[in-house]
């Protein structure tokens, strides 16, 4: 399906507003996103669905879902959003300075933040960004304090922070030690109160799998040595699992597990307000995904 055949000129701030909408799940929830009503952003929807030719949402009282058209539409439009933001830094000429402080899980550090801070870099090399690696449960209320500008977490409840993408969860083992045959399953889990943990266990209870927690621990390198040392199976996030480790499903007994909301949170009150919008945008950019 071609939906550009029909298409009349478009506003910048229509493809972004949409795609706030879109992102945030309702238009109530993208009106911090735009800093527009909720109405204010239903009519700039309107106007871009007139312009294209296309209904790109079916709405419902809540929430909504993208029409096929809206599906392919999102991906030009995150393209075109990226390219008109990136050529507006390079031709600023305003040299952006300040501090960021940052705050990412370390099973998100390495996959996904090295793309991002290789492109603010790039584009803000006077910009400095202070790193916190720690667990989303304590990431949260470091932003709600104030300590954190910014953070990279998985959503504790439904609309923390600003949906980026929804990263899958697998069950992990050393296949030299094939912890998954014992019983009751050994299982190596994060902090209580952690998404990753709350899913598994739930998992395992459903399915009605005997088991037991034998390690405890909010790094990411303490689960991989309980795992390669054969002392537990685990459920880390996919992007985290080295090559050594077997990922096990449902031949191995284990139910499938849920995917983590991986969200940007913000914090209220920030110091370098223009460097932190330089950041979270890159994130969106770089991360984004459906």
């Amino acid at each position: 399906m071609q939906i550009f055949s029909s298409m009349r000129d478009m506003q910048i701030d229509w493809l972004r507003t949409w795609v706030a909408a879109v992102d945030a799940g309702s238009m109530q929830a993208a009106t911090g996103l735009v800093h527009r009503s909720a109405s204010a952003i239903s009519a700039q929807i309107a106007k871009l669905e007139a312009a294209i030719g296309h209904v790109l949402l079916h709405r419902g009282p809540r929430v909504f879902e993208l029409t096929p058209a809206g599906q392919q539409m999102l991906l030009h439009a995150r393209r075109v959003l990226a390219a008109h933001d990136e050529a507006r830094d390079a031709l600023s000429g305003m040299k952006l300075t300040g501090r960021v402080h940052l705050g990412v899980p370390d099973d998100y550090a390495v996959a996904y933040l090295t793309p991002v801070l290789r492109r603010f870099g790039h584009l803000h090399p006077a910009v400095d960004v202070q790193l916190t690696c720690e667990q989303s449960t304590r990431l949260i209320p470091k932003v709600q304090a104030g300590e954190l500008e910014l953070a990279l977490i998985s959503r504790d409840r439904p609309g923390r922070g600003e949906l980026l993408f929804a990263e899958p969860m697998v069950w992990v083992a050393s296949a030299e030690h094939e912890a998954w045959r014992r019983n009751p399953l050994p299982v190596a889990a994060y902090e209580t109160g952690s998404m990753a943990r709350t899913g598994a266990l739930r998992a395992l209870k459903t399915a009605r799998r005997t088991h037991r927690v034998v390690y405890d621990s909010a790094s990411l390198a303490g689960q991989l040595a309980a795992v390669q040392s054969g002392l537990a199976v685990a459920a880390l996030t996919a992007c985290s699992v080295p090559s050594g480790l077997q990922r096990l499903d449902e031949r191995h007994h284990l139910p499938p597990l849920p995917s983590m909301q991986v969200a940007l949170l913000r914090g209220k009150s920030v110091r370098d307000a223009a460097a932190v919008d330089a950041l979270a945008d890159t994130m969106r950019r770089t991360l984004m995904r459906r």
